[in-house]
């Protein structure tokens, strides 16, 4: 009896195959929105590309003496120096945050996925997840009016008086906070969250029999993580944290509300001299420029979005297993 049925079933299925209208019809569809959308996002992306080539261009070939701090009086330093300056902020600043934000994702992504009870890592997962719908301007606010005072005031301190031999730590601490430092923690707490989930999905995808073979050979729950956890998710990680990089890299609000800026290169991270990055810097003088002016920041603009999109392809590339 469930033969027959079988193989009535298999013989309408066939035939509606042989027909293939509705199939046909249904490919046809998905593969033509499909590939509109695809196009859609290439067009996007290049039309972006084209406007900010088209209105930096003016800037890109003005005369050095009109560029830069001072430029509408014609003793400006060029746009390669005041650009230099601020993409040397903005990678810095972006240093800072992953080198603080990748640890602590890590170590809660293993926490989540190999050490809490199920009803505890399923709620630390969710607040985790929340972290990445708070707005900038909101870190922005609670950054320069909690955190840049507590940290000026029993922190950095402590760091300047015991490694001020060490140059990241010299210097005579900012008494209000609005340092390097305290923009980097606010971008490691806005990046935590895509770093953290990234590796939690990848760590729970960890082949089940490979952790049970290094615990069979009697290995420590640390060891199994060591040797069969975290070599299997070293792409997703990776991945991960180029990702949380592309964030810090464009930020803007959060680090135009607390840092105190100054065109000038410096890897000290209490003082009051303090590298601008590109996107604060843009929301900053924006309003209040014209002509020359605003070309000079779209060509800024420019310089991050070409920073951006090489550190989004280089992650994709490490998603796929492209990059070791």
């Amino acid at each position: 009896m469930s033969t027959d049925i079988t193989d009535d079933i298999n013989r309408d299925t066939g035939d509606d195959f042989a027909s293939g209208q509705v199939n046909r019809v249904g490919d046809r569809v998905f593969s033509g929105m499909s590939r509109g959308a695809g196009l859609v996002i290439l067009v996007t992306l290049a039309g972006v590309a084209l406007f900010l080539i088209w209105r930096a261009l003016p800037a890109l070939t003005a005369d050095p003496s009109e560029i830069g701090p001072g430029g509408s009086e014609g003793n400006g330093s060029g746009f390669l120096p005041y650009v230099g300056t601020l993409v040397f902020g903005t990678v810095w600043a972006s240093v800072i945050a992953l080198s603080i934000a990748v640890p602590f994702g890590i170590a809660i992504a293993l926490f989540i996925s190999h050490y809490a009870p199920r009803r505890l890592s399923r709620t630390l997962g969710y607040v985790i997840d929340l972290l990445a719908a708070i707005p900038s301007v909101v870190y922005g606010l609670w950054g320069i009016f909690v955190l840049a005072p507590a940290m000026a005031k029993h922190v950095y301190p402590w760091f300047n008086d015991h490694l001020g031999f060490i140059p990241f730590f010299s210097g005579k601490v900012l008494a209000s906070g609005r340092s390097m430092a305290t923009v980097g923690l606010v971008l490691a707490v806005m990046i935590l969250p895509i770093i953290t989930a990234i590796s939690r999905e990848v760590f729970l995808q960890t082949p089940r029999l490979n952790e049970e073979a290094a615990l069979a050979l009697g290995a420590t729950r640390w060891e199994m993580i060591r040797i069969a956890v975290l070599p299997y998710g070293r792409s997703g990680v990776i991945s991960g944290a180029m990702l949380g990089l592309g964030r810090a890299l464009g930020e803007t609000m959060a680090v135009a509300l607390i840092l105190a800026p100054a065109n000038v290169y410096s890897f000290k991270l209490f003082t009051s001299q303090n590298p601008n990055t590109i996107a604060a810097n843009i929301a900053l003088q924006f309003p209040e420029s014209t002509g020359l002016e605003v070309n000079t920041l779209i060509a800024t603009g420019l310089v991050l979005f070409a920073i951006t999109l090489f550190v989004n392809v280089m992650s994709r590339r490490v998603s796929r297993g492209r990059v070791a």
